[in-house]
């Protein structure tokens, strides 16, 4: 039963249960995922898909101030990350995230325009992940075709598709392992490189230049939607926070965990690239870490532990955002906003069975929608709406006096902060994709209105004004 804007102090979302106290509670399930382990998750599907892949483009589009872009992006994903860490708290039983917490907050309507945008949001950063799975994997074969690229992120989803339908406690363990082995080869690539830089006696100020959009602040605004995508990963935990053990706190507490350890991780890497090679050498390539290493001749040891590493980042990445966008899936198809045949859930394994295979089939056919800038772009405008709704039922709950376990703090400050810069990263989309994903919403409006009013003897009709 959907919260309405008519609910007292008591009421809380049909997926979870209420106390005296307007606080939540949950259920406790048998199987548990350690405090670690949702980190490990969390940092999974944003180490990866960023650092790895997408980190050269930023470079390339704002130079030096990327750097900049990196920490203002880094601060809008810890407020989001309260945020998202509070509404998670408020519904641990959503599988849904940021569709859920619509479909709660403000009914259907809006609840399947986010649901069905996150997912194609999630189910497209599959694809660029997997892309940048391919292009390390290829560079590391000395392929240069883009067809070997685009052949082994296939296989790789595939593979990844098989790996979740074996139960999300196995893939999860499994992702833990995968992170701490990225984080070690990033940790190598920043001491070795500065190590190279240090033995050549000179700091490579030279390479400190703007980039192909200049270094002011319309090339930070246009950097950060990369970069956005780049820490978007953290709402992963959000679709089981039932299953952390500790609870929803717990879960809340590992998501802000995993952003600010992610964003120290990227400054230190993106500083080093920096070090190594300057903006416009970078370009929009899927291997950045593994070009600059190759244009100052570092040994081929080094640069072979490095497309491990990345190789490794992008199937933990590639894993995590497979688990999300399966669950997304099924959620919205619970609600009966999607058809009966995404409702298929193997509860002994937890997993979302059909949504793990239509999502594996989606992830592969977008790899044909372009170069990874324009995949990574059309994922970020579902990802950034998402955000923008995910604030407002914030609001939404918090006006209606509904607390989970966990509260952000300085509300609604923070809140403000977060809508402000997401309108403002919006208008940093490339105008192409912003014209396609603005004529979707309208196109969704159009299904969903045709699809309810078909269900219905009557036109609905609602006074919005006195």
């Amino acid at each position: 039963m959907m919260v309405n804007n008519k609910a007292n102090a008591n009421n809380a979302p049909r997926s979870e249960s209420n106390n005296s106290n307007s606080k939540i509670n949950h259920n406790k399930s048998y199987k548990k995922i350690s405090f670690w382990t949702a980190v490990a998750v969390s940092l999974g599907a944003i180490i990866g898909s960023g650092i790895f892949v997408l980190s050269g483009t930023a470079i390339y589009l704002a130079g030096w101030s990327a750097l900049a872009a990196f920490i203002l992006v880094g601060i809008l994903a810890i407020i989001l990350a309260l945020e998202i860490g509070e509404l998670g708290s408020i519904m641990p039983n959503a599988k849904g995230a940021a569709y859920s917490f619509a479909y709660e907050a403000f009914g259907s309507e809006l609840g399947f325009m986010t649901g069905i945008l996150y997912y194609f949001s999630s189910v497209t950063a599959v694809s660029t992940i997997a892309l940048g799975f391919g292009s390390y994997l290829s560079s590391m074969l000395n392929i240069s075709s883009s067809i070997w690229s685009i052949a082994f992120a296939m296989i790789l989803i595939f593979i990844l598709a098989i790996i979740n339908l074996s139960g999300l406690k196995k893939a999860a363990n499994i992702d833990k392992w995968l992170v701490v082995a990225k984080i070690a080869a990033l940790a190598i690539f920043v001491v070795f490189a500065v190590l190279l830089i240090f033995k050549s006696g000179k700091f490579p100020i030279q390479n400190f230049t703007a980039g192909h959009d200049g270094a002011g602040i319309s090339a930070i605004f246009a950097s950060s939607v990369i970069i956005l995508f780049a820490y978007s990963g953290f709402q992963t935990i959000s679709s089981f926070t039932s299953k952390v053990d500790g609870g929803p706190k717990n879960a809340a507490k590992a998501i802000l965990m995993s952003v600010i350890l992610s964003m120290i991780i990227y400054i230190l890497v993106v500083f080093t690239m920096l070090l190594l090679m300057p903006p416009k050498f970078y370009g929009v390539s899927a291997d950045p870490i593994s070009l600059a290493l190759k244009n100052i001749s570092a040994p081929s040891w080094l640069i072979y532990i490095i497309d491990i590493g990345a190789l490794i980042a992008t199937v933990s990445a590639t894993l995590a955002m497979l688990i999300r966008s399966s669950r997304l899936m099924y959620q919205v198809s619970s609600d009966k906003l999607l058809p009966k045949i995404a409702r298929s859930f193997n509860k002994q394994k937890d997993v979302a069975v059909n949504g793990t295979i239509i999502s594996a089939v989606i992830g592969i056919v977008m790899l044909f929608a372009g170069n990874i800038y324009v995949i990574a772009s059309i994922s970020m405008f579902g990802i950034l709406f998402a955000y923008l709704i995910s604030s407002f039922s914030l609001i939404h709950f918090r006006r209606l006096k509904i607390y989970g376990e966990f509260k952000m703090p300085y509300y609604p400050y923070l809140t403000l902060i977060a809508i402000s810069l997401i309108l403002l990263f919006m208008f940093g989309i490339p105008k192409n994709v912003l014209s396609v994903s603005i004529i979707s919403i309208l196109l969704l409006f159009i299904v969903y209105y045709f699809l309810r009013e078909s269900k219905e003897k009557k036109p609905v009709r609602v006074k919005l004004f006195k």
